[in-house]
């Protein structure tokens, strides 16, 4: 919500008081201030000139020479470009070494052979945005009042010597979006009453109700609606300071019956929207919903196909306008406009929400309509508007605002006592520091021996509890102004749940293994949502998401990393480790009834070079061993390595299928791990990378063993190797896992230190070369006992993967 200063001194004493001090109080009372803009800072040596003599320049076709009367007693020679300048206008000058937006310098100079002492400037080169700027002047130079002086600097006619006070509205205080909803806030923040001096009504005799005849057909969807009819108007554009005021917030002027109702929209919060009564082809307004697939071409020319879901305003059959949003092009006021049909409304919040989410049609209005509206002022602001358009227009308000629904605003009461005030807060204030707060804030209130009866006017809709009252006590008393206690009585140290400690020790061990945390959005695409996963779910989708590339919650981290690998590939910054904790989403059922189940996943990522080669160490790339050391080092650090066992797989179709494997405990499986499909590492434009990921959720579900110390053996460990030659399909796991289970109970440990697969070795076998380690705690072992506990272990081998003793 932007504030003119200005504006707000025209009902409030600030003669005192600051655009600076302003921001800081409202700031510290709760209404954040996003800043507060100096339209005019920058600026210098901008003037208001009269052009006297305007020729076509001699060597083109566009420019013209100008000579403009500046205040001095020569007229000054300008070249200028823009279509639209002519004799006898009053226009903006920036004289040489002037500053104009942007921060740049006019210098006297030469365009065409012609000297150009300046520039006329349009309102783009004085700061101003293209959306605020009046259409007639939109690609050319700005006119001035034919009664401003030449000489004089612009600010003033311009309004931009004004400050512009930036107010970021929480939707629950919707009734500061509004400048005198703004005015009552900034009175009770410096105890003043805001005095408004709005334009009174002057009525006709003849009835507007003879020319009009209101049906709401659910007063659910409009419970007020109220129309006022006013005759004779010459539409032309707005005065000059209304143009202002609408330019400095925000806002295009159009023309003078336009322009009313959007200042009654900013000055009361209340839209308003204004008919050409001759167009709607009928004398009746009905309000009602839309009928499916019923058509309205909208103010910005676009056929709309409405739904049951929009409430329109009609003639009676067709509809004239989207209630809340937006105006029909059909019903729009223009030049040949004499008669003008206000509407003043309240409609459903609901509704109007959906209808702009709809057809994406977001407007000052419907941002009103959905957060909230004074219903105590709809009428009256309607009646000034209809005063203004008389004065501004020239035309004559009918008697009497015809009714289509009435809504009878009433006081809200919320009971408190002083104590429950001064318990929230910390705070000792008396009944007569409350009494003032209250009145500061224009409620009424009855006070019986602590206990309050406070009456809330309708303009603060959004106090309906006692929690509202003490913020608003709060708020005005001052926050900074709130004493700081310390907590009394016994304290107790707060601690990490299990789960929080096992995710910070997960972080130490994998950055300690050189890895870095990435964190990645939860939002993607439907195609990569579904990649990395061997069962997708159903996919959960934002109604409304800001692009395609964020619309549906992820089922995997792995895409999200591979994004942030190749946005640091394309950078040049080629070695990456990365590792992410975050939550996957899963859906079993309706998305749209039912929420997703959420389950927290561990990502980790790695590409280019582990080492980079140096003057004595060789480069080191990635691969699948370096990736799967690291996750067992992170399960035997939790306590998980001797339960986890690795399981090649092909049922991931974006990953390598000889280099991937499954991550299984107790028979479940919570991860894989693997090289990423080099055709998906074509799509993400990425070398190549290795992945894993881990059902976090499971694997700190379960219940480790304790862990055992043991004391070194006083007796020395027997080594033993042994070399197989295996059927190549046999995994190392597997033979592993035999040998111990067959090894007997000295059997301590067990290394793979040698694989061999080429010359002299049979054509689909591959050589294994073990390492096994006996240690008994208790006695010295005799080789008896190892030699049996090998034959055991070659019998085993032999009868299952039919092994051959090398």
């Amino acid at each position: 919500m932007l504030v003119s200063y200005k504006w707000l001194g025209e009902y409030l004493d600030l003669s005192n008081i600051s655009a600076k001090d302003l921001e800081t109080q409202m700031s510290l009372t709760g209404i954040e201030v996003e800043g507060v803009e100096l339209p005019a800072e920058g600026l210098k040596k901008i003037v208001v000139g009269e052009v006297k003599e305007c020729i076509p320049h001699p060597d083109s076709d566009h420019l013209s020479i100008c000579q403009v009367d500046i205040g001095e007693a020569e007229l000054s020679q300008i070249v200028c470009g823009a279509p639209n300048v002519k004799v006898g206008i009053k226009v903006i000058v920036a004289l040489p070494n002037s500053r104009i937006a942007g921060n740049v310098k006019i210098k006297k100079g030469k365009m065409r052979g012609q000297v150009s002492n300046g520039m006329i400037c349009s309102l783009q080169e004085l700061g101003y945005s293209d959306s605020v700027i009046p259409k007639e002047f939109a690609d050319g130079i700005y006119y001035l009042p034919q009664d401003a002086e030449v000489g004089t600097e612009v600010f003033s006619y311009l309004e931009m010597d004004d400050s512009i006070i930036d107010l970021s509205i929480t939707p629950n205080r919707a009734d500061a979006l509004s400048i005198r909803g703004v005015a009552y806030e900034v009175g009770a923040i410096y105890r003043q009453t805001p005095v408004f001096n709005d334009e009174v009504l002057v009525e006709a005799t003849e009835k507007a109700s003879d020319k009009i005849k209101i049906t709401v057909a659910d007063t659910a969807d409009a419970p007020a609606y109220q129309i006022r009819v006013i005759e004779n108007v010459k539409i032309a554009p707005s005065p000059q300071w209304l143009q202002n005021r609408l330019m400095n917030e925000g806002i295009r002027p159009i023309n003078n019956v336009v322009d009313i109702t959007n200042y009654i929209l900013l000055l009361f919060g209340q839209p308003l929207h204004a008919f050409d009564y001759n167009k709607l082809g009928s004398q009746e307004i009905l309000v009602r919903r839309a009928e499916p697939a019923e058509k309205l071409t909208t103010l910005d020319d676009v056929e709309r196909s409405l739904t049951t879901e929009n409430i329109v305003i009609t003639n009676g059959s067709k509809p004239v306008a989207l209630a809340g949003v937006m105006g029909g092009l059909d019903s729009e006021i223009d030049q040949g406009t004499t008669t003008v049909a206000l509407e003043a409304a309240m409609f459903d919040s609901v509704s109007i929400r959906k209808t702009s989410q709809q057809f994406n049609l977001r407007s000052e209005s419907s941002t009103r309509f959905e957060k909230g509206i004074n219903q105590g002022t709809i009428a009256e602001a309607c009646d000034v508007a209809a005063a203004m358009i008389a004065k501004l227009a020239g035309g004559q308000v009918l008697a009497g605002a015809v009714e289509g629904s009435k809504i009878i605003p009433e006081d809200a009461l919320v009971g408190i006592t002083l104590a429950k005030i001064n318990r929230s807060l910390g705070t000792d204030l008396t009944e007569e520091q409350v009494n003032e707060i209250l009145s500061a804030l224009g409620f009424g209130y009855e006070v019986v021996e602590g206990n309050y009866s406070i009456t809330i006017p309708p303009r603060r809709w959004d106090i309906t509890i006692e929690a509202d009252i003490i913020e608003e006590v709060a708020r005005i008393y001052g926050y900074d102004n709130l004493p700081s206690t310390l907590p009394s009585g016994e304290t107790v140290a707060g601690s990490l749940t299990a789960e929080q400690r096992v995710t910070r020790q997960i972080r130490g061990i994998l950055e300690g293994s050189g890895l870095s945390e990435a964190i990645s959005y939860a939002l993607t695409t439907a195609e990569k949502s579904v990649e990395f996963t061997v069962q997708p779910t159903k996919l959960t989708r934002l109604d409304w998401p800001m692009s395609e590339e964020r619309s549906v919650l992820r089922q995997n981290l792995i895409s999200g990393l591979l994004d942030d690998v190749a946005y640091n590939s394309a950078r040049k910054n080629n070695n990456i480790a990365l590792y992410e904790i975050g939550r996957v989403f899963f859906q079993e059922h309706d998305p749209l009834k039912d929420l997703p189940q959420e389950v927290k996943h561990l990502g980790l990522a790695i590409s280019g070079n582990w080492t980079d080669k140096d003057w004595q160490t060789a480069g080191q790339k990635v691969d699948f061993y370096l990736l799967k050391g690291i996750v067992e080092t992170l399960l035997e650090e939790l306590g998980l390595a001797e339960q986890i066992s690795f399981v090649q797989t092909t049922a991931i179709k974006e990953m390598h299928p000889g280099r991937a494997a499954e991550i299984v405990f107790d028979n479940q499986v919570v991860g894989f791990i693997g090289q990423v499909h080099p055709a998906i590492a074509k799509t993400y434009d990425i070398k190549e990378t290795y992945v894993a990921e881990l059902d976090l959720q499971a694997l700190l579900a379960v219940e480790k063993a304790p862990l055992v110390y043991q004391e070194v053996s006083k007796y020395p460990s027997v080594s033993r190797d042994i070399a197989l030659l295996v059927p190549e399909t046999v995994a190392s796991g597997d033979i592993v896992a035999t040998i111990g289970e067959f090894g007997g109970r000295f059997l301590t440990n067990v290394d793979l230190f040698d694989v061999y697969q080429g010359e002299n070795i049979e054509a689909g076998k591959k050589s294994l070369a073990y390492s096994l380690t006996f240690v008994n705690h208790e006695a010295t072992l005799t080789d008896e006992e190892i030699n049996a506990a090998m034959e055991k272990i070659t019998k085993s081998l032999i009868d299952q993967f039919a092994v051959e003793i090398r």
